[in-house]
């Protein structure tokens, strides 16, 4: 079918024709945008598929319509403020990539449009010191912690729209010993040990129980999402080296894989060796990082059927009722790293019911920092998000990304109250309770 749909859309629609201003003419940015631009057949496809062009109903919201906007910037047409509020609209769930017959790389080609149109038009003061702020906040671990740590102490004096985006404090529970042949290096990440350590500690034990040690290199941190997407380039690359500097001496040592549970930063270490493919100090080592990334849900179904021969010694797993639980696949795991169905069937092969989730290709309007610069916008996309996963009554929520986890948990506090975890939890608690 998929294959039918290419023939027939090329057949109706031309490739896009481009002519590039002489200040892209031989440049990187300008061959790989050009490339992508020309694979766009304008069929509109992806129309249906976008969040905010199903909200705004604006073609200029939309992926062709913002293609369109970054096309005229590329051939010399000067851009304007309103041209930089629809690239900002713009979520990057990249769903619009999952739906194109012609594989037009839209992540990608958004990145180079933003950071050409920020650098001629610039932004106001207070933009710019509310983007360094988070740019400088949320990549420190320790930073962030504190600030997290201050902000549960205040809550109750807090606004409510404020008050909901501050987590609970989680136990992060017991990491195992790493006493394993089997190695692999988990990335830690920036915000995720402070909002909810007990994923990765899940992670290791389940690992564990693999018969695989997670290794955590000290110095490693932020993926480098955070400032690559507000359009400093320059600090995205700075993380990913130093993240490559610190895991380097394990990954000469023999690990199998580098592990990211957190899908939305997993997205960018699977891109390090494309982000890094000029630097010749670090091009073969990126290309290196991004070969040995997997997300968890790959390492987990590798060893699927070691897994339900542990979850099988827990009898009642599969005769007691089964706990409902509606999964949200975020747009980094399904649209970014294209992984669709498998944290589903490990849930179900753990003993859990899977409720229905209408519309789950659409984002949460979580993405990064979207739902801080765009409140109105992902505070939309949010409350479709939770009537869509309430809708199926389900006893609890879960989800493989600890951006969309903190921004669901809001949205469901203020709804049902329905708790939202990391599904690699959800299995953690299963094997604990099979041993």
């Amino acid at each position: 079918m998929y294959s039918i749909a290419v023939v027939w859309t090329t057949s109706l629609y031309k490739n896009m024709q481009t002519n590039l201003a002489k200040e892209y003419q031989g440049t990187a940015e300008g061959d790989e945008a050009e490339g992508i631009l020309r694979k766009c057949v304008h069929c509109g496809f992806c129309l249906a598929t976008c969040p905010t062009y199903n909200l705004l109903g604006d073609e200029l919201d939309s992926p062709r319509g913002r293609i369109y906007l970054m096309k005229q910037v590329l051939e010399g047409v000067v851009p304007t403020e309103k041209t930089q509020l629809h690239l900002d609209r713009c979520l990057t769930c990249r769903a619009c990539e999952t739906t194109c017959p012609s594989g037009v790389q839209y992540g990608r080609l958004v990145d180079i449009g933003r950071q050409i149109v920020d650098e001629k038009v610039g932004r106001s003061t207070s933009a710019n010191v509310q983007r360094s702020a988070l740019k400088n906040l949320l990549p420190r671990t320790g930073l962030f912690s504190a600030a997290l740590a201050m902000g549960r102490m205040v809550k109750p004096l807090l606004p409510a729209a404020l008050a909901k985006k501050i987590s609970a404090k989680r136990d992060p529970g017991t990491w195992p010993a790493n006493n394993h042949a089997r190695k692999m290096l988990g990335l830690a990440g920036c915000v995720q040990p402070a909002m909810a350590p007990s994923i990765n500690t899940a992670t290791a034990r389940v690992l564990d129980q693999l018969g695989i040690s997670l290794l955590v290199a000290p110095n490693a941190g932020c993926c480098g999402a955070i400032p690559h997407h507000l359009n400093d380039v320059e600090a995205g690359h700075a993380m990913m080296k130093r993240n490559i500097d610190a895991w380097w001496p394990m990954i000469e040592g023999g690990v199998e894989a580098i592990v990211v549970t957190a899908s939305g930063c997993g997205t960018m270490v699977a891109e390090y060796g494309h982000m890094l493919r000029d630097d010749k100090a670090y091009a073969e080592k990126a290309a290196r990082v991004s070969a040995l990334f997997r997300d968890v849900s790959q390492v987990i179904s590798a060893e699927q059927a070691t897994l339900s021969t542990m979850l099988q010694a827990k009898s009642d797993t599969f005769t007691s009722p089964k706990t409902r639980v509606a999964f949200h696949s975020p747009c980094s795991l399904q649209h970014g790293l294209k992984i669709r169905g498998s944290v589903e069937a490990l849930l179900r092969d753990a003993g859990f019911e899977l409720t229905m989730v209408p519309d789950g290709h659409l984002c949460c309007g979580s993405a990064g920092t979207y739902s801080l610069l765009q409140r109105a916008l992902s505070q939309q996309l949010l409350e479709n998000k939770v009537q869509s996963l309430e809708s199926g009554q389900p006893a609890i929520v879960a989800t493989a990304n600890i951006g969309c986890l903190a921004h669901i948990e809001g949205g469901l506090a203020a709804s049902s109250g329905t708790p939202i975890r990391h599904w690699i939890e959800l299995i953690d608690e299963r094997l604990a309770d099979a041993r």
